[in-house]
């Protein structure tokens, strides 16, 4: 099985990443937040610096654009394959309403004839290998039967599929009868995503779809570091390694970023997830989200791991 780590935008930047790969090894590919091209070809310091090599030495990274203009994804693609990179991402998945009302991400999937004259132009253009990750359509799962048409005339790196439609954003279950069909009809690599959280489920997954070979986590591995640990080693994340990898983190952000509120803004979004770990946890969570100083933040997290354990 290979593994992939799908982008979280404002979390699994490339500080999070190196952390991230340093205490837990098992990802195969990682996938950068995405980034919206302009016309003239450049990026924002920021998206640049997400995916410069020299800050993602030893991974493998994808990185991703969002938009649905041909000649922004081509100039992009050009800049990105000048920085090395063999393969790029299109985000057809993105479910944001600021997103879907500009007909990006999951919203491009309503405009069926656009995003067929899109893909035309940017395979055509053959700057790099093309990955897709896309939902199963904008309002109904009976769109994607029309979608996966457009898609199987594209020779795709890869098609990562989300089987939710962007109504859903990520509720509801995705909808593994539509992703049995995709699987039989598609004629490009499939590669699953949606709702892995623990082992179990992974396990429920691969038992009724056991010729899926590629899965993509994402809330799923940022909530539990250690899930893919447990998948392939049987070993549960004990408190110490999650404290060594808070830690990692929390000194590269202290490193890069400047002032307390930045940093703090960061690690309050990571613990969003990671609080989930630890049972009996309201009242550090409300420490944490209150804490407007470093030295409040290291108090109230030193406590959570002095006093409570990881649950099982």
């Amino acid at each position: 099985m290979q593994f992939y780590f799908a982008p979280l935008e404002g979390i699994t930047g490339y500080m999070y990443r190196n952390s991230y790969s340093t205490f837990f090894p098992n990802v195969n590919k990682y996938f950068a937040p995405f980034i919206v091209p302009s016309t003239r070809g450049e990026f924002k310091n920021r998206d640049l610096n997400d995916i410069l090599p020299e800050n993602n030495q030893g991974l493998v990274l994808i990185p991703q654009l969002l938009t649905n203009q041909g000649k922004d994804f081509i100039l992009a693609s050009k800049k990105i394959k000048e920085l090395g990179y063999k393969e790029i991402n299109l985000n057809l998945g993105c479910p944001s309403g600021t997103v879907v009302s500009k007909n990006r991400g999951s919203g491009f999937l309503a405009k069926k004839e656009e995003l067929d004259a899109f893909l035309d132009e940017i395979f055509s253009a053959s700057i790099t290998k093309i990955s897709i990750k896309t939902r199963i359509g904008k309002d109904s799962p009976e769109e994607f039967y029309e979608l996966i048409e457009i898609f199987n005339k594209y020779p795709l790196e890869e098609l990562i599929i989300h089987p939710r439609i962007q109504k859903d954003f990520y509720k509801n279950h995705p909808n593994l009868k539509v992703f049995k069909d995709a699987l039989s009809l598609s004629k490009n690599p499939v590669c699953y995503n949606g709702d892995i959280f623990t082992e179990k489920d992974y396990r429920t997954f691969t038992e009724e779809f056991s010729v899926v070979d590629k899965i993509m986590l994402g809330r799923g591995l940022i909530a539990n570091p250690g899930l893919l640990m447990e998948i392939t080693e049987h070993k549960k994340l004990n408190k110490k390694l999650l404290k060594d990898f808070h830690d990692k983190i929390y000194e590269e952000y202290q490193r890069i970023l400047f002032g307390d509120r930045n940093v703090l803004f960061k690690m309050k979004e990571l613990w969003l997830y990671l609080i989930t770990l630890f049972p009996d946890n309201e009242k550090y969570a409300k420490r944490i989200k209150k804490a407007e100083r470093l030295r409040d933040y290291d108090e109230v997290v030193s406590s959570l791991f002095r006093e409570r354990e990881i649950k099982e």
